[in-house]
């Protein structure tokens, strides 16, 4: 039978074609709304072919009580809690029916409802062939690619259909995801930079750098903003490195920055960046980098301006380098875990102390027989709120708004942040942390010897 049945336009005792109300049948039950709510699902959507006033209520074959469940979710916006009686996929189904699959993706998936002091393990995503997660990339949406190996494996934002594609590299060392089925991919012993269909399996295009001596390069890092793609390189030799700028549309270079040719025992600028964070509220690319030698671990953190190719600040690490590091900026902060002590600092934006940035948030525990305790910790900001790994274990670090805070000499408030451990204690103390994204409303984990990714949804939401 049609979905449709009964369509008069005409006839005896035919509603008034400025009525509001409009009534429809669903497998045998009546429904009423108005035109502006069913105007919500968008004219591309089933719902707006029933938004007009016909002889006799227009009668869709479908069932009826996922018909209330996405009605409701027309009128608020959310899903309401009944929805929660039916499986998430038949929920997928019935929206990709009506037309209205955003709108149950925006409801499920939104960053709004991104809960950090409620995240648990929800779920765990399986992967195929025997090698462990080397790097994770996640959309707004939360659909999140996992790259394995040579392989690449993709799940959708409901997290209920995957994909599996082969790359050309051994192993995958930077990827970052464009859109849900365009990734960019790179590897530190691979040349060029690759732009991924998912979908079809295919390169799309190949980007590359050659220094002045045009020999090959790898990926250290890739970034993005929302107009901009941004690849770290160095050459084979490693002799040189540079930061390339592309229109994330057209993948065209616009810019350059950071290039540096390496002579002699030069090390600062041997440090190629390996990680590339847009910092949206200063229009400013942080560019950060770290090298081991006989004294120790070294790294610079860089702001560039992409727009001139200036470099408007930098900070050398010399004490307590970082292991990793994240800039916020909701936070106007920069955070970092400590490669020697494990703990978490902290630098304000606003006011960056180039003698002296950073504030340690924790212990302040000193290196204790030689062993690096910030070793292979993960550290990234969302929102509000900063999530570091240490171990098998995830932390939580939130500022804390003091009721009577003091002022420093600018005037700015000092600022307090506290830590909480995330998750419940079966979820913690297992193996140790290899990758933290997040994305959407949800976290993704992958721990080390492990074929998988942890699913962390906020508990009571979802499915």
């Amino acid at each position: 039978m049609p979905p449709f049945e009964g369509w008069a336009t005409n006839g005896a005792g035919r509603t008034k074609t400025d009525s509001n109300i409009v009534t429809v049948d669903v497998g045998g039950q009546i429904f009423q709304t108005t035109k502006q709510t069913l105007s919500l699902a968008g004219p591309k959507s089933l719902f707006s072919r029933i938004s007009v006033s016909h002889f006799g209520p227009p009668f869709i074959d479908r069932d009826p009580e996922l018909f209330s469940v996405l009605l409701s979710l027309l009128r608020t916006g959310n899903l309401p809690s009944k929805a929660k009686a039916f499986g998430l996929q038949d929920l997928i189904s019935e929206s990709q029916f009506y037309g209205i699959e955003p709108l149950l993706l925006n409801s499920l998936s939104n960053p709004s409802q991104f809960d950090a002091f409620n995240l648990e393990k929800s779920l765990v995503l399986p992967l195929n062939g025997r090698n462990s997660p080397s790097t994770i990339a996640t959309t707004p949406c939360g659909s999140v690619h996992v790259a394995h190996g040579s392989k690449i494996t993709s799940f959708d934002w409901s997290l209920r259909t995957k994909s599996t594609i082969l790359t050309q590299y051994t192993a995958i060392d930077s990827l970052m995801a464009i859109s849900p089925s365009v990734a960019a991919a790179g590897a530190t012993d691979f040349s060029g930079l690759q732009i991924l269909d998912l979908q079809k399996g295919i390169v799309k295009e190949s980007l590359n750098w050659e220094n002045v001596t045009r020999s090959s390069s790898t990926v250290q890092a890739i970034g993005s903003s929302p107009e901009l793609l941004f690849a770290s390189f160095e050459s084979g030799r490693r002799n040189s490195n540079s930061i390339m700028v592309y229109d994330l549309q057209t993948l065209t270079p616009v810019a350059e920055v950071g290039h540096s040719e390496i002579y002699g025992a030069e090390i600062d600028s041997a440090i190629p960046a390996t990680k590339l964070n847009w910092v949206s509220g200063y229009n400013l690319l942080m560019a950060s980098g770290s090298h081991s030698g006989p004294s120790g671990v070294l790294g610079n953190i860089k702001f560039w301006d992409v727009r001139s190719g200036n470099m408007v600040w930098e900070l050398k690490e010399k004490v307590d380098c970082f292991s990793d590091i994240a800039v916020s900026d909701n936070l106007s902060g920069i955070f970092k875990v400590g490669v020697n002590t494990g703990e978490v600092y902290f630098s304000d934006l606003r006011n960056i102390d180039s003698d002296n940035p950073w504030v340690c948030l924790g212990d302040r525990r000193k290196l204790v027989n030689g062993k690096k305790e910030g070793v292979g910790c993960k550290i990234e900001s969302h929102g509000n709120q900063v999530f570091c790994s240490k171990g098998g274990n995830i932390e939580l670090w939130t500022e804390v708004v003091m009721g009577s805070s003091k002022q420093s000499q600018d005037k700015l408030e000092d600022r307090v942040f506290r830590k909480n451990l995330m998750g419940r204690v079966k979820d913690m103390g297992s193996s140790k942390i290899t990758n933290l994204a997040l994305g959407g409303n949800k976290m993704f984990v992958t721990r080390k010897d492990q074929q998988n990714v942890e699913v962390w949804q906020s508990s009571g939401r979802g499915f």
